[in-house]
């Protein structure tokens, strides 16, 4: 049995919240001394700590007396429900506190400027000189011509809502442009950052199937590590929860990635995201 007093030094309630508690019959004590201490037991304790968590979800004192009298109410799916509130919760934390560590960088996540003509004609240029003749010899047979090619990259980079997303992601147009230069050409990296992201997917379909959130959020952590190397970024936030949108609306993306890591996985990886981000 511990008194009142080494109750609060435990859990850090008040003593005079307990003595609350027991007035309006929420936390009523195992046993009053002859001299009117109040005294607690194990089974009082582990009350306690249930009230405490739904104090944490605050949910109002009179709501945890109804579902504490309740007979019927299950102490494992409680738990579990806040649990999984908790992890949101966290989750939604810590993507703030990504936004502000980019605010606090200097990032301008809402910033837009077109890229001029100069600047696509180098990016375009570099992106040419960096691909392996295989791979430029795929895309000239696909678009009949270098010229046409080139063209096909030119209207991309100046699509609005695309280079919306690009600035959002780096925070403006000169980051966006750097990052765009350096990713372009080092294929041993790209080909690294490929094999890794598919073993990510493949720790999120298992996540999927045993449904284990732990690796689940082990898994997402690894991928916006990936992100970060694919698209020289300081923060994948953004890209990815775009990533996860995008899934829903575009059918080739979601069905090469059922196809490619079984039925449901795109859907599965989208939420796995949200989830990650508190989204």
């Amino acid at each position: 049995m511990k008194t009142v007093k080494e109750v609060s030094e435990i859990t850090g309630v008040t003593i005079r919240t307990l003595r609350y508690y027991d007035e309006i019959g929420l936390l009523k004590p195992t046993q009053l001394t002859d001299a009117g201490y109040r005294l607690y037991d194990q089974n009082a304790l582990e009350k306690l700590q249930l009230i405490m968590f739904f104090r944490e979800l605050e949910i109002p004192l009179v709501d945890i007396k109804k579902i504490m009298e309740n007979t019927n109410w299950n102490k494992e799916e409680v738990l579990l429900a806040q649990k999984s509130f908790l992890l949101k919760k966290r989750a939604r934390l810590n993507g703030l506190i990504d936004l502000i560590t980019d605010v606090m960088k200097g990032v301008n996540t809402m910033s837009f400027e077109a890229f001029n003509h100069g600047d696509l004609q180098k990016i375009i240029n570099q992106t040419l000189e960096n691909m392996t003749q295989e791979s430029l010899n795929d895309q000239i047979r696909q678009y009949g011509s270098i010229n046409k090619y080139r063209e096909h990259l030119y209207q991309g980079l100046q699509n609005e809502k695309a280079l919306i997303d690009i600035f959002k992601w780096y925070g403006g147009k000169d980051k966006a442009s750097d990052a765009v230069l350096q990713s372009a050409g080092n294929h041993e990296e790209l080909a690294s950052n490929q094999n890794i992201n598919d073993e990510v997917y493949r720790q999120l379909v298992k996540a999927k199937e045993t449904k284990d959130m732990d690796l689940e959020k082990e898994a997402v952590t690894k991928l916006t590590e990936v992100y970060k190397g694919l698209f020289k970024i300081d923060n994948a936030r953004s890209i990815l929860l775009d990533l996860g949108k995008e899934y829903p609306k575009n059918d080739k993306l979601a069905e090469a990635t059922d196809n490619e890591y079984g039925k449901g996985s795109a859907e599965y990886i989208a939420q796995a995201i949200f989830r990650y981000y508190g989204v």
